[in-house]
């Protein structure tokens, strides 16, 4: 029997190349959007569904189970970036944005664990950040959002392993989608301390997420863990740099891994 998955945020990006690569495989494959009837194109159903609404969470897992009879796989993928200099963005943006890249994923696994538990197996695979192991400058609100919820998981992983339900983290790189786009930008301000450094960083943020990785790597690496009997609890997937900025940030003294930050960044 085929497994079905559910991804959040199925509709472009990460999410859309999972999705269809999943469905080559043979899955049974429905992703959300806040806006579905913008997708008429798309290789796999489309669902209403906003992480930041509840109700709209139950709605989805209802409607696929009603379709299905069961959710295998949850890949917990819409998110939004954010950034700016802490002190010049607006509280209701950070709040903004741990709703949708903390809260939000957090509900839709409340919400579907019931399931997963009734059904005696299950696998979550929340999609974080390798931004997510460190605190980046002008990107600090977006690396909090994406850490929380990489520890959130390994506290989930051991509550439910005892329902067979299995849990794990992936933490992408730049890759090549429209996520820029979406991202809440603070505006550089003309009179602003942070003017020079951080409209060169946001410069460079943007150059590094047109020259990223291809998403279908991403793809192959959600594959293979839901292929895995027992996943780890993090995966990083992305260029060779990125990931071994984590193993240089766990080996180097702080001041000196800060340094190394603030040379990439010119700041």
């Amino acid at each position: 029997m085929s497994k079905v998955v559910l991804i959040t945020g199925g509709s472009s990006g990460i999410g859309k190349s999972v999705g269809e690569f999943l469905q080559t495989k043979g899955f049974v494959v429905y992703g959300t959007s806040r806006n579905p009837q913008n997708y008429p194109e798309s290789k796999f159903p489309i669902v209403a569904l906003d992480v930041t609404k509840p109700k709209t969470i139950s709605t989805c897992i209802s409607e696929v189970l009603k379709q299905e009879n069961r959710i295998d796989v949850l890949i917990n993928n819409a998110g939004a970036g954010i950034t700016g200099p802490i002190e010049e963005i607006p509280d209701s943006e950070i709040k903004r944005n741990f709703e949708t890249n903390f809260f939000g994923p957090i509900n839709v696994i409340k919400a579907i664990l019931p399931t997963m538990r009734i059904q005696k197996s299950g696998l979550v695979i929340n999609v974080t950040s390798i931004a997510g192991y460190m605190g980046l400058p002008y990107r600090g609100v977006y690396s909090a959002s994406k850490g929380a919820l990489e520890l959130i998981t390994e506290a989930l992983r051991m509550e439910v392993k005892g329902f067979n339900i299995e849990m794990t983290n992936v933490a992408p790189g730049d890759f090549a989608t429209n996520i820029a786009a979406g991202r809440y930008h603070a505006p550089v301000l003309e009179n602003s301390p942070y003017k020079a450094t951080y409209g060169n960083t946001l410069k460079m943020m943007d150059e590094h997420v047109d020259e990223g990785s291809d998403p279908q790597q991403m793809a192959e690496a959600i594959y293979k863990i839901i292929e895995t009997k027992k996943p780890k609890v993090h995966y990083k997937v992305g260029a060779f740099m990125q990931k071994f900025s984590i193993v240089l940030k766990r080996v180097l003294p702080d001041k000196v891994y800060e340094k190394l930050l603030m040379n990439h960044y010119k700041l």
